[in-house]
């Protein structure tokens, strides 16, 4: 018997073909982020839940608001967890993956890596790489009515992400019972990176978006700027950290208390006069002084100024002298401002001597002393006395059958 075969001729198959193709756009990422349609769905239910929950009405319990927002928020980070295993993994093993693509895996499982390390730091930042993941994909693709529904829980959170990540940092810098990192030099380093990671990142949205708020640390966040474009010395990490530091004064102050504030002060302090003493050419090294006077002021008046509970006593007192000075010598700006230059310099000196002197500080500092003495001879703070004494006298030996007469 024939066979035959009904063949449907004249249909439009150009509708099947666009609905496979965006359903496959959708489901792939792409080289500028996570799009998949789980992903979407998940988002959509989790920012639902987070616009009720940060409506302030008294018509709502806001416990309740706040369990499903985390809720929603949990399958909202594990269905970008999983996608990135499932969709990303297997493009790179196959390697069909883009260069995004590969560079996505590569935090990822440097994040993942810090499971074992330091489990409370990688909660945070394994929360922090989904969202900011998935947040490039949104601001790269999406319409502007979607990135800005998206973007006040992405501040938000992001805001919350940091401050825990910071007071992880400071609770290990403030343990005194850690002996087997006594230095905690990687702290520092982790502090002073997630600051600038945070300005670049989240203050630079919420400059753009809530300008008004953030006139207080406007200059701050300018002179940040400087510094993010060009190569960086080792002047130039020192005052970069230092602004770090300043605006960390004002926006992270319960992550970053001032005990552990103060360390990174000390830390950098320490860098910098070092820098100075190290510093060969002359020229450069009359930067880095300039740098480290602007830095004294900084530690005194954004830090010491605020500081209430003193351990020593007496270090109190000394403080206290030094800032009725200081504001004594304010008081010149508006009327001599290079004699309030000079004499802020000079106070500045004096002070720094004293510190280097402590009996605590394990650090070789002569040569600084020496540069800022001279620093002070040439304001005319000390004199210099010169060694003109002879001494003369006969020297009785036997050398080559001479009597020497000596001088010194």
């Amino acid at each position: 018997m024939e066979e035959r075969s009904l063949k449907i001729t004249g249909a439009d198959t150009g509708f099947f073909n666009k609905l496979t193709k965006t359903l496959t756009r959708m489901l792939i990422p792409t080289k500028i982020g996570i799009n998949g349609m789980v992903i979407t769905i998940k988002r959509n239910a989790m920012l639902k839940t987070y616009e009720a929950f940060s409506k302030e009405s008294q018509e709502y319990n806001n416990d309740e608001l706040e369990k499903k927002f985390d809720s929603a928020y949990t399958v909202y980070l594990e269905a970008l967890d999983k996608h990135i295993m499932d969709s990303i993994y297997k493009k790179v093993r196959n390697g069909t993956a883009s260069d995004f693509e590969k560079e996505a895996l590569s935090k990822y499982y440097e994040v993942t890596s810090l499971k074992e390390k330091d489990y409370i730091d990688y909660k945070y930042r394994k929360q922090k790489y989904l969202i900011d993941l998935d947040w490039q994909g949104i601001n790269a693709n999406s319409k502007e009515k979607i990135k800005q529904k998206y973007i006040s829980f992405y501040i938000y959170k992001m805001d919350s992400l940091y401050k825990s990540i910071l007071k992880n940092y400071s609770i290990k810098l403030a343990d005194t019972t850690n002996a087997y990192d006594s230095s905690k030099e990687w702290i520092y380093t982790k502090i002073f990176y997630t600051l600038e990671e945070y300005i670049e990142n989240i203050l630079s949205l919420k400059v753009e978006n809530y300008d008004e708020e953030f006139k207080g640390i406007k200059d701050d966040y300018e002179r940040f700027q400087s510094f993010t474009v060009g190569k960086l010395d080792t002047r130039d990490n020192i005052e970069k950290n230092m602004i770090l530091l300043g605006i960390s004064r004002k926006l992270f102050t319960h992550s970053i208390p001032l005990i552990v504030a103060e360390q990174c002060y000390e830390k950098l302090l320490k860098d910098a006069r070092i820098l100075v003493q190290d510093t060969k050419i002359a020229n450069k090294r009359e930067k880095a002084y300039n740098m480290l006077i602007n830095l004294i002021e900084d530690y005194n008046v954004r830090l010491l100024s605020t500081k209430v509970f003193w351990e020593d006593l007496s270090k109190r007192d000394e403080y206290k002298k030094f800032w009725d000075k200081y504001q004594k010598i304010a008081k010149l700006k508006e009327t001599d401002f290079i004699e309030y230059v000079k004499q802020k310099e000079i106070l500045f000196i004096k002070d720094d001597l004293k510190k280097i002197h402590d009996e605590n500080n394990k650090v070789d500092y002569s040569k600084l002393e020496v540069y800022y003495k001279r620093k002070l001879l040439d304001y005319g703070q000390i004199k210099e006395i010169k060694n003109s004494y002879k001494s003369y006298g006969k020297y009785l030996g036997k050398i080559r059958n001479t009597v020497n007469k000596l001088s010194a």
